[in-house]
């Protein structure tokens, strides 16, 4: 399974009211287990900012990440950004592999 970051803005038209946020999530994970039974969830975070929510997620490949987002977009007529990430300790792995990296540590 691979790691993503996925960023979320709902368009400002989508909440009626606090409680809208709820109800839209509700909706959209009921519809993401349904369609994307593959994707396993990390964590969410709610932010201030130019985003309204980063979601971490596991999916088999970049085609299972793409599915999920687009049924994010089509939810709550969202814009989505996904991100491709690796474990700090992995990426330390990959970083000690590479040709010369042993010489400059």
């Amino acid at each position: 399974m691979q790691t993503f970051v996925m960023l979320s803005r709902l368009a400002p038209d989508m909440l009626s009211s606090p409680r809208s946020f709820e109800q839209l999530e509700r909706a959209a994970m009921e519809r993401i287990r349904k369609e994307c039974p593959d994707i396993i969830w990390k964590h969410n975070y709610a932010t201030v900012g130019p985003w309204d929510y980063i979601d971490i997620f596991e999916a088999p490949d970049i085609e299972a990440a793409t599915r999920m987002s687009v049924l994010i977009r089509s939810f709550g007529h969202a814009q989505t950004e996904i991100w491709g990430a690796v474990d700090w300790g992995r990426f330390k792995e990959i970083v000690h592999s590479l040709p010369g990296a042993k010489a400059n540590a």
